[in-house]
């Protein structure tokens, strides 16, 4: 039977007894290796010595010798003792070779190595199940936190008082485009008398408008204006302030284009100054036809109708049916304290 102690509960006597047979076989092991390599050679049997002759031996030797040949009385044999137990010396795990170790211990190694397997796949997938139901809760928290900060700001806004919002009054919405007088020098200048007392301070930023603030032009803005019968070529400037319209013919930022199947595009210009580009207007007639070019396609458009409203009459600016044009200059010539309007509807 194995003795499966470990080396720290043997006893003094039984490590000694280990160390001995340890020794004793490295020291056979050493002997018939020696042996097998022709460097030991037997030892002979030793003969048996002649006995001496009597006379040599000494007087107390020789009666020894008659003493042990003269007879002797019969002793008692000793009681027969009890047959010693064979003392067993421990073995360990590696005593055991592959063929010498039981067969039913292998087994059950196997099925311990199996059994250790599976509980560490079993700890690793807990520890995975773990580390997943963590990751979750953690999101399910941010959730619900962004969820309940959503819910309390709708309430904060919910008990905000409603801001009452500022008037904002644009100066297309006060008086058309165009309007101007002379100064002793000669000189032109806007015309605030147009603007009622009361709006020219929310105005006033309108009046002039610097370049650089302009919107940019895309490839459907409009770019060139051309009436044939007034000799008129020009390009268009976005804008119809007062700088806009230094410049050339205005566009009024509308939101108005040539190609918008339905809209109003607003074109404004000077009779007496910057140009006169807008001089003759009141020659144009019904039917007569004029031009406006973008960066893709020139459209067609024609007269319809014509009028003379007063500088504050901004109807005139409003949307009609379908795409049209409302060509603007101040009247008449010097003086300035009306509108001429020409309408006209696109025809191709």
């Amino acid at each position: 039977m194995r003795d499966k102690r470990p080396v720290d509960e043997l006893s003094i006597e039984e490590l000694e007894r280990v160390l001995a047979i340890r020794k004793r076989e490295e020291r056979q092991g050493k002997l018939q290796r020696m042996q097998r390599a022709g460097r030991i050679v037997p030892a002979e049997t030793p003969r048996p010595a002649a006995p001496a002759p009597a006379d040599a031996l000494p007087a107390a030797i020789t009666r020894a010798l008659a003493n042990e040949a003269a007879p002797r009385a019969p002793v008692a044999a000793a009681p027969p003792t009890a047959p010693r137990q064979a003392e067993v010396a421990p073995r360990f795990d590696e005593d055991y070779t592959d063929e010498s170790y039981p067969e039913r211990s292998r087994f059950w190694k196997s099925v311990m190595n199996q059994l250790l397997l599976l509980v560490e796949v079993v700890a690793v997938g807990g520890l995975l199940f773990i580390g997943y139901q963590m990751f979750s809760a953690t999101n399910t928290l941010q959730r619900e936190t962004a969820n309940a900060a959503q819910i309390a700001d709708e309430q904060r806004r919910a008990n905000m008082p409603t801001l009452a919002p500022t008037p904002q009054i644009r100066l297309s919405e006060v008086v058309l485009p165009g309007g101007h007088t002379f100064t002793a020098s000669g000189e032109a200048q806007f015309n605030l008398e147009e603007i009622p007392v009361a709006l020219r301070p929310l105005v006033q930023t309108e009046l002039i408008q610097p370049i650089t603030s302009r919107p940019p032009p895309t490839r459907e803005t409009a770019l060139e204006l051309s009436i044939p019968k007034l000799n008129i070529d020009q390009t268009i400037v976005q804008g119809t302030d007062w700088e806009a319209l230094k410049l050339g013919i205005g566009q009024m930022l509308n939101g108005a284009n040539p190609g918008d199947p339905v809209g109003n595009l607003v074109l404004s210009g000077h009779n007496d100054i910057y140009g006169e580009y807008f001089r003759y207007l009141d020659q144009l007639e019904v039917g007569d036809q004029f031009f406006v070019r973008t960066e893709t396609q020139i459209y067609t458009y024609q007269v319809s109708s014509f009028k003379t409203v007063d500088p504050n009459d901004v109807s005139v600016l409003g949307s009609r049916d379908g795409a049209t044009v409302t060509l603007i200059s101040c009247y008449p010539y010097r003086v300035n304290n009306k509108r001429y309007i020409v309408f006209a509807e696109r025809v191709s």
